[in-house]
């Protein structure tokens, strides 16, 4: 028959191994990759600004001088 004790151990080491599984590490890492990859390309976007600027004013300019 089990004690308290016995039952309570038994419920520490399934709760202690299930929050000790690493299944939620890998998410965590595609987490941490994607929010690096969009403050990169935000910092791309910005210092990129000027010429994307640039290149759709003379893109509206060629067409509003139909040359």
């Amino acid at each position: 028959m089990a004690t308290v004790i016995d039952t309570v151990t038994e419920w520490y080491l399934r709760i202690s191994n299930e929050l000790s599984d690493e299944k939620g590490q890998g998410l965590v890492e595609y987490a941490l990759i994607i929010a690096v990859v969009g403050v990169m390309l935000v910092a791309a976007l910005i210092g990129l600004r000027g010429g994307i600027q640039n290149t759709f004013n003379n893109i509206q300019t060629t067409l509003n001088t139909g040359s």
